[in-house]
């Protein structure tokens, strides 16, 4: 087939990229802190093309006429000869979707695409870690993009993972040989550990940890028999001392109370009234006669106060009673005569 200029199948080549608008939106994959180029797909310039405008979202970005750049927004986009817009330096915040619109010498709308960035983080070394005690293996990338970690033992696959770690156990091998691959859509990076677990060692490592774990229990039984003693001791010094209190407070309350109670030999031994003795029993005093039944009313008789008049006081004695003079007795009638 012979090669035509493009001018005599302008037309054609209008309806063609004419037909490309409204297509899908071709999805492009950056890296942080790098720089990106996104060609305009599916397009080559020729001598028809007279503008080319790039946008972020709506917003215009740049325009390329007539090969030169034109209204840029800021120092990080740049359009080359061709079309090809360059982002640089590169941010997380640098995803988003951009579009590309060309337009004919005649003003006509000759190619309209959409571009969808998105920005990923490159993978680091993933890091390998393993404990001969319990046999188990780590595996773990610190920095990247939705990694994907693949751990393999001895050259063969043993786990996946779409996660930053991965932990594993192996069993019947004591100088296992692990690889640790991690990768995303930007990078992929390798580590390889070669591990070596004796018997012996595996043996030291036990009675160490089983040693210190005694250790410890020891300890802790001390302390726990320690703590238990002497909270006995603290309640049992609170015991006495309460028991003390309460003793000296019932002391007390019994001195204060004395005073005013009765003698308990009298309260619970009541007197008993004995009869008095016969007359002929009854001690006398010396030179006192019994007074004649008649005499000893009279004589009581005198013995009994007077009445207080009206508006008189009368003074009672204190303290112990004076002795009472001696009565002469009066001989009884007759006798006189009889003597």
């Amino acid at each position: 087939m012979m090669k035509l200029p493009c001018k005599i199948f302008a037309s054609f080549l209008l309806i063609c990229n004419f037909s490309m608008k409204g297509a899908k939106a071709m999805d492009v994959v950056g890296i942080v802190d790098h720089d990106i180029n996104l060609a305009i797909p599916d397009f080559q310039l020729d001598d028809s093309i007279d503008d080319i405008r790039w946008y972020l979202g709506q917003t215009r970005i740049g325009q390329l006429r007539k090969g030169r750049n034109k209204n840029l927004q800021n120092e990080t986009y740049h359009i080359f000869s061709n079309g090809t817009l360059q982002i640089k330096n590169l941010t997380r915040y640098s995803s988003n979707s951009y579009r590309v619109e060309v337009f004919d010498i005649y003003g006509k709308n000759v190619l309209d695409r959409k571009i969808d960035l998105r920005i990923l983080e490159m993978v680091s070394k993933p890091v390998i870690s393993w404990n001969c005690i319990n046999t188990t293996l780590t595996c773990e990338v610190k920095k990247g993009s939705d990694p994907e970690l693949t751990l393999s033992l001895n050259k063969k696959a043993v786990n996946t993972s779409h996660q930053k770690v991965i932990i594993y156990k192996w069993f019947n091998n004591l100088n296992p040989s692990f690889s640790c691959k991690a990768e995303n859509k930007v990078s992929v990076e390798t580590s390889v550990a070669n591990i070596s677990c004796t018997g012996k060692g595996l043996d030291v490592y036990l009675i160490l940890s089983i040693i210190g774990g005694g250790t410890i229990l020891i300890i802790f039984v001390a302390l726990l028999i320690f703590y238990i003693s002497k909270k006995k001791k603290l309640s049992s010094r609170r015991n006495d001392e309460e028991l003390e209190i309460r003793a000296h407070r019932v002391t007390t309350e019994e001195r204060v109370r004395k005073p005013y109670q009765i003698p308990a030999s009298m309260s619970q031994k009541p007197a008993v009234s004995q009869p008095p003795p016969p007359p002929s029993h009854r001690s006398q005093a010396p030179g006192h006669r019994p007074l004649p039944p008649g005499h000893r009313a009279q004589h009581q008789q005198q013995k009994r106060p007077p009445p207080h008049s009206s508006g008189t006081h009368v003074h009672q004695q204190k303290g112990p009673p004076l002795p009472r003079p001696r009565v002469q007795q009066k001989p009884p009638p007759g006798a006189a005569g009889n003597s």
